[in-house]
């Protein structure tokens, strides 16, 4: 969350590589196939991801074996050793498990401070399961000693991971959070769509324990601007709904999200994302709103 500048250096890492190069973090775990070296003169408009796709390699491998990091820039004319092994295909995803039957609901008194996506949470179910369950909505106000109907909880293993193009497993874990906070929050699907893409620009849609100054987690949110401690702005579900701000947001009135901001449904993609992240590189943004919208289809 930006009160800061980001060095040039890392700014370009993170918009310099398009959406395929992100993604293909999620190759270096695959299994290998043997692959003859050869060398590749570098043409104009090339990228290592690109190069690797057109040969059948890894990325990782062939910038490991050019001596190149994930920061590195490729110029026409260069000479590219293509090493490493072949991508294997990825496995085929098995059908989900039917549904088990519901369980029968129980009763659950509400306590001072508590939330319906708070107890939902508790309790291993949704927010949207406890509503049902009791005939609410997301505008309805529940009071301590009100006792509400708590579903079953969610099985484990009933949980399948959806196929997300572009993303690795993380980031598609930390992009499913950000749409749970905001269908929580009541947000419009354009300021998930926003909340997504500023993830992605800010941190790769990882929770990094590191960052420009003491910038962290998901939103490269920092302690010292007020946006909360160390741990706090490394809990991505506490650091989605600072971003997001309004009547949920966790530091009250300290810091601004994008609720907060006069007209930022009106505002352009990356100038809503600029308003509450103030980065050095406002135009940056602009990039993701539209991987961001195929992300949230994907993911509901």
């Amino acid at each position: 969350m930006r009160r800061h500048a980001i060095s040039p250096a890392l700014r370009g890492a993170r918009t310099s590589l398009p959406v395929a190069l992100v993604g293909a973090l999620a190759l270096t775990a695959l299994p290998e196939a043997a692959h003859a070296a050869e060398d590749y003169t570098v043409q104009p408009g090339d990228t290592v991801s690109a190069i690797a796709a057109r040969h059948g390699l890894r990325t990782v491998d062939i910038l490991a074996g050019n001596a190149l990091g994930w920061s590195s820039v490729i110029h026409p004319g260069q000479t590219i050793r293509l090493v490493g092994s072949a991508a294997a295909a990825p496995a085929p995803t098995p059908p989900p498990a039917a549904p088990a039957p519901p369980a029968a609901p129980t009763g659950y008194t509400v306590q001072a401070g508590d939330t319906i996506s708070a107890i939902a949470r508790a309790h291993g179910t949704t927010t949207d399961a406890v509503l049902a369950a009791n005939g609410l909505d997301r505008s309805s106000i529940i009071y301590p000693g009100q006792t509400i109907a708590l579903p079953a909880a969610l099985a484990p293993a009933a949980a399948v991971t959806p196929v997300v193009a572009g993303l690795d497993a993380e980031q598609i874990a930390n992009a499913q959070v950000i749409v749970r906070v905001g269908r929580e929050l009541g947000v419009s699907s354009r300021g998930i769509q926003i909340a997504l893409g500023t993830a992605m620009q800010e941190s790769w849609l990882r929770n990094l324990d590191w960052g420009d100054r003491d910038s962290l987690g998901l939103f490269q949110q920092r302690p010292s601007s007020g946006w909360g401690t160390e741990a706090e702005v490394s809990d991505p579900v506490r650091a989605t709904r600072a971003f997001f701000g309004g009547a949920g947001d966790p530091n009250g009135a300290l810091t601004r999200g994008l609720l907060d901001i006069p007209g930022w449904e009106a505002m352009a993609y990356a100038d809503a994302a600029q308003s509450v992240q103030i980065s050095a590189y406002p135009e940056r943004y602009a990039q993701w709103e539209a991987p961001a919208a195929l992300w949230l289809a994907a993911l509901g």
